[in-house]
């Protein structure tokens, strides 16, 4: 069978006609979005949110802190498309910025507290023992307490602020990843080529970083990508409580503190729009998580 190098006209193919698919990342990403629209969806609603928050220095029509008290609480017009709030601040501005908020800390936090627990917990299977049971038991103790009341605690004690918030939100989020990483872990710690590594005098950083943990990446993607949206919905918690994200910082969670009740009934649109921001953009990252685990799945991607 004689292979036929790609021409200026047409794909790769074979002697006989037979099509070669093409590889790489960008074969990779074309192949995604036809075989998992849903997930292609989730993606686009990300990318859009995440685009908006890079330039909304460029796309925002006004100022997010800037104030009109002469057009406070108005309603959507072509002057202010989603309406002011109600100190006259444009909705659709801090929208825009408050999207920059919510990814810098969904998106730190989440590598951070992900990248940690994926090290713990490859590092708890692969010496087990007297360390696997310590770090275990330090697990049990953090993952009694709910994301965001471990979150709360953790709050006040470090003080408000983006950067304690994402300190606040990544350390629940490292013991959750490192209990699925470990159990994925536990199952390669014995195979012929980490036996084979020992047997060569590697050294623990060195199997543990070159040849276990890239062997987990399909679980801890997965896991990956459903912390940034429990990180984004932590953030705007936190902030609609007072004690995430400071003013004048915009913040969708912020935004909604402000006019969640006082202005239910007569502006309602000052608790409607960043409320669906952070609906779309969860429902986004969720829908994305769940293609990209039918993707790296074995078992779902031959059905």
């Amino acid at each position: 069978m004689t292979y036929a190098a790609p021409t200026p006209t047409g794909p790769a193919t074979l002697a006989d006609g037979t099509y070669i698919a093409p590889r790489g990342w960008w074969a990779a990403t074309i192949r995604f979005f036809r075989r998992q629209p849903v997930g292609s969806i989730g993606i686009v609603i990300v990318a859009i949110f995440g685009l908006c928050g890079v330039f909304a220095n460029w796309i925002a029509p006004y100022s997010p802190t800037a104030n009109d008290f002469a057009a406070m609480t108005e309603a959507p017009s072509w002057a202010h498309w989603l309406g002011t709030d109600q100190l006259g601040r444009d909705i659709l501005s801090r929208i825009l910025y408050g999207a920059r908020t919510a990814f810098v800390v969904g998106l730190t936090s989440a590598v951070v507290g992900g990248f940690s627990g994926l090290i713990l917990g490859v590092g708890s299977a692969y010496f087990g023992g007297r360390v696997d049971l310590l770090l275990q038991r330090i697990n049990d103790i953090v993952m009694s307490f709910p994301l965001i009341i471990m979150a709360l605690a953790v709050v006040s004690i470090f003080g408000t602020g983006v950067h304690n918030v994402i300190v606040a939100i990544t350390i629940p989020l490292i013991p959750r990843c490192q209990r699925v990483v470990r159990s994925s872990a536990l199952a390669i710690r014995s195979v012929p080529y980490v036996d084979a590594a020992r047997a060569l005098g590697y050294s623990h950083t060195r199997i543990i970083l070159a040849h276990m943990a890239p062997n987990v990446v399909a679980p801890f993607l997965i896991m990956l990508t459903s912390f940034v949206g429990q990180a984004i919905l932590a953030e705007a918690s936190l902030s609609y409580l007072g004690l995430g994200v400071q003013e004048p910082v915009p913040a969708w969670g912020l935004m909604l503190q402000g006019g969640a009740e006082e202005y239910a009934s007569t502006a309602p649109w000052i608790a409607v729009f960043p409320g669906l921001a952070i609906m779309l953009t969860v429902f986004g990252i969720n829908l994305f998580g769940d293609a990209l685990r039918d993707v790296l799945d074995p078992k779902l991607r031959d059905r």
